[in-house]
């Protein structure tokens, strides 16, 4: 029992100390105009577990969330900023239970950090403007990038490409004309 209590001290030490030093941050681009919300603000338009997942880095269900299984054409944007994020033609099926993507839609509008959560090093992808946790990207996924962009539903919203132009998104029309 004295044993199992030593390793267990001596992993949360292990978190404790390379979450205190580590060098990595995310830096919100102040120069895109964009001011994001309070906290107050964004409780009112999130739903709880939007809230979660985009606040407090928390991840939602495997198969039991909104577009693990989204088929349309379309673009997925932060649900905080509306920034453009991931589009269906770069979506893959992982078998997660995650909407998984090979790269992101617009590189400038995703940061990555490294996080210790799970103890060992991961890469976590937020929004770059917004700073909202999206997911996690890993180097197991398909051509031609060889990357998973293992993405939290709630932190996305949808925009299918018959309302691209409607909600100001016409320049990824294109994306969709050869379908």
């Amino acid at each position: 029992m004295k044993i199992i209590f030593l390793l267990f001290a001596g992993i949360i030490s292990l978190f404790i100390m390379t979450t205190a030093f580590s060098n990595d941050s995310v830096s919100i681009d102040t120069t895109s105009g964009y001011k994001k919300p309070s906290n107050e603000e964004l409780k009112q338009s999130l739903t709880p577990l939007q809230y979660s997942v985009t606040q407090n880095d928390d991840t939602e269900r495997p198969f039991k969330n909104e577009y693990w299984n989204e088929k349309r054409d379309g673009i997925y944007v932060d649900v905080v900023s509306g920034e453009p994020l991931f589009s269906s033609t770069h979506k893959f099926k992982s078998g997660t239970g995650w909407p998984s993507f090979y790269q992101p839609l617009e590189s400038a509008n995703v940061a990555e950090k490294t996080d210790y959560i799970l103890i060992f090093p991961r890469t976590e992808v937020r929004s770059k403007n917004a700073d909202s946790h999206l997911g996690h990207v890993f180097s197991d996924g398909p051509d031609p990038t060889g990357l998973r962009y293992c993405i939290n539903s709630a932190s996305l919203r949808f925009v299918a490409k018959d309302d691209l132009k409607n909600e100001g998104y016409d320049k990824y029309s294109g994306l969709f004309e050869a379908k």
